[in-house]
């Protein structure tokens, strides 16, 4: 058991001692935990700290900045100065997306992304 893993067994075995976790809501009933099972052993623990701490892998950190530039593009006039360089930038980041083996399909589920489409095949 690493360090950080043998920690938090040791203040959670304390606090089970001085009854600070009784009367939790959910108390009783199984945990739902996120699977980790194609995570090597020895990184699970950093990666959990990691994703607790709000921190993201740089490819999902792209496919939230790519999302939140479609809902900004769905908002803005297509004829808008700014549109064009959201565009830009939103090509930028389905590159990248696709360089690292992700898919791009989450981009084009809405009818905005069949007009992005179209408008990019026509450049």
């Amino acid at each position: 058991m690493w360090l950080i893993d043998q920690m938090a067994e040791r203040h959670i075995q304390e606090a089970l001692q001085k009854g600070e976790l009784s009367g939790l809501n959910g108390e009783g009933k199984p945990l739902l935990l996120d699977d980790d099972s194609q995570v090597p052993a020895e990184l699970r623990t950093a990666y959990r700290l990691l994703k607790n701490s709000g921190y993201l892998p740089p490819e999902l950190e792209s496919r939230r900045e790519a999302l939140e530039l479609v809902d900004l593009l769905q908002q803005l006039d297509p004829d808008d100065h700014q549109a064009a360089e959201y565009h830009k930038r939103l090509r930028v980041l389905e590159q990248k997306l696709r360089q690292a083996g992700l898919s791009t399909d989450f981009l084009y589920d809405s009818h905005y992304g069949v007009t992005v489409i179209r408008q990019l095949n026509n450049e």
